[in-house]
């Protein structure tokens, strides 16, 4: 299929692509339903089988799915964790660093991982979207890393994030000096008018071959 936004300038193009930023979560979730965008992860369970769990793409890997989509009418594939990296049985109470990090154990309230984490990274170990994004990449690739890998990635991860990600708009205007004080008007005012260009768009897309 072609692009569904060939109609517009390059410059407008690129604002359209760029304002995706301002739209939270619920916006973006409720663009993908309609188009039949993915964004739930899925996992393969052991008898080969996979199911999509309840747990949603973080909003950085939607919005790339919505301007792909945008881009060239095409939905692209799913987040897929293979059954390697993936454990939904309960976390034993005398983890050790050379465990490994499954999918399905990773919990923010769960004080044996926190705690395990913290201790392998001198206490600086914060749960948060630098945390949790490394965890996906290691799983996207088929990857359940030690708790050791895991935790010295984190520390190097930290130190290289020195701002912050595009889709976070709030911080990304902060970190460039924008007046932030009518912030949450100004993300409403650009939601809204982006929610009503793509309201506009439907045309039913192209599933990408698996």
């Amino acid at each position: 299929m072609a692009s569904l936004i060939s109609g517009l300038s390059k410059k407008e193009q690129r604002e359209l692509l760029q304002d995706l930023n301002y739209l939270n979560t619920w916006e973006i979730r409720k663009f993908c339903e309609r188009h039949g965008i993915p964004c739930r992860i899925a996992v393969e369970m052991k008898d080969g089988s996979w199911r999509r769990t309840k747990e949603h793409d973080r909003k950085g890997v939607m919005l790339q799915r919505v301007r792909h989509f945008l881009r060239t009418g095409v939905v692209s594939q799913e987040t897929q964790f293979r059954s390697t990296v993936v454990c939904f049985d309960d976390v034993p109470q005398d983890l050790t660093p050379t465990d490994r990090l499954f999918y399905g154990r990773y919990h923010k309230s769960n004080r044996v991982v926190m705690g395990l984490l913290k201790e392998l990274t001198g206490g600086e170990f914060e749960d948060g979207a630098i945390a949790r994004i490394l965890a996906r990449e290691f799983w996207s690739r088929g990857e359940a890393p030690t708790f050791q890998k895991y935790a010295a990635a984190w520390l190097v991860a930290r130190k290289e994030h020195t701002k912050p990600n595009a889709e976070w708009a709030y911080l990304s205007d902060r970190a460039v000096k924008k007046d932030v004080a009518e912030w949450k008007r100004l993300r409403v005012s650009k939601a809204k008018e982006i929610m009503n260009r793509l309201r506009r768009i439907t045309v039913r897309p192209a599933a990408m071959p698996r």
